[in-house]
């Protein structure tokens, strides 16, 4: 993208917010972001990146007047939409709050970002669990079936369905949506997650706990999933990129829950070995990837990191952190050796 813009990142208190507005400040722009409170020994927290904002507010998306005023006042150029409830397990315990975050949160993002005189475009960024999941051994495409099963996937396959609508409908900047897999990387906190429950179990000693080891996921690191978004914005800002576009690494680089343990163990200094959980967990699809062609394609996005680095580069955060390394330095690390890839 040409010259110095001001981005606002919804949800940028998050894991992969937080990487992003960093990314984005070490490329030159100015950020500023709309969020609610970061949890408790958050990459946000822990990096103390609060000062790195134009603007750090704190907001449910759910709120869309306090919304609107929150866009008029930051005014930015171009509007990512992160902010959402992003775990299945959660929206299992919390299905409304999950449904009113993912579906009508995006739809109040939308509706917010009109008030915006000169905004130059959007990103919505749902998920790779939009798809209708009839467990297909090749990845879904942009033109395959949205739907869901578990009350996460359904209300992002509806936030999808929604934004496609309102966009249909209404008059609006260019935007797109952004439809990634399973990211990694360091300084993810949530619970129900496999790295971060991985790191908690060898920071204590422990042998890991896998509930579905031979689940298959389009493991990717959260800088490769950045780096397409943010090749997505370059393509709206010069006059294509509208629709939806699929980020995930090639089918090759797709492994079960149990290879990622093994490797990270390896990474850790550990030996490889892990325990099945007996807890009965809600369901989850077993087999779920993305064919990501047509980013590549049309875009020249591809991937810097194979698997191996993506696992690699992840552990050695949490181990560099763990052992007493800055967590701010050891992100900016990451980002400023991933942008001489």
């Amino acid at each position: 993208m040409k010259g110095t813009m001001h981005f606002l990142i919804t949800g940028h208190t998050g894991f992969k917010g937080s990487w992003l507005s960093l990314l984005l400040r070490e490329r030159g722009h100015t950020v500023s972001g709309i969020s609610l409170e970061p949890a408790p020994a958050s990459l946000f927290i822990k990096s103390r990146i609060s000062d790195i904002f134009e603007s750090d507010i704190r907001s449910d998306i759910c709120e869309l007047n306090e919304l609107i005023g929150h866009f008029a006042a930051v005014n930015p150029d171009f509007v990512i939409h992160l902010a959402a409830q992003a775990l299945v397990v959660d929206s299992y315990d919390d299905p409304i709050a999950t449904f009113n975050t993912n579906v009508m949160g995006t739809i109040n993002v939308l509706k917010a970002s009109e008030i915006i005189k000169d905004l130059q475009g959007q990103l919505i960024v749902t998920t790779d669990k939009v798809y209708k999941n009839v467990n297909k051994s090749v990845g879904y495409t942009e033109s395959d079936p949205l739907g869901g099963t578990d009350p996460y996937s359904a209300s992002k396959a509806m936030a999808d369905i929604g934004a496609q609508s309102w966009l249909s409908s209404f008059s609006s900047a260019p935007t797109a949506i952004a439809r990634a897999g399973n990211v990694i990387g360091g300084g993810d906190v949530c619970k129900h997650r496999l790295i971060p429950d991985l790191v908690e179990s060898l920071t204590a000693g422990q042998t890991p706990i896998l509930r579905a080891p031979n689940s298959v996921r389009p493991w990717q690191h959260v800088l490769d999933c950045l780096n397409g978004y943010l090749t997505l914005v370059d393509a709206i800002l010069n006059g294509s990129g509208v629709g939806a576009w699929n980020f995930g690494p090639l089918d090759a680089q797709a492994r079960t829950v149990a290879d990622v343990c093994d490797l990270a163990c390896n990474s850790w200094g550990v030996k490889e070995n892990w325990k099945m959980d007996a807890t009965q967990f809600p369901h989850e699809a077993h087999l779920l990837l993305l064919d990501s062609g047509k980013a590549r394609t049309q875009l020249g996005w591809k991937d810097k990191l194979n698997f191996e680095e993506s696992v690699s580069w992840t552990m050695g955060w949490y181990k560099n952190v763990h052992n007493g390394n800055d967590p701010l330095k050891e992100t900016l690390r990451n980002i400023r050796e991933f942008e001489l890839k």
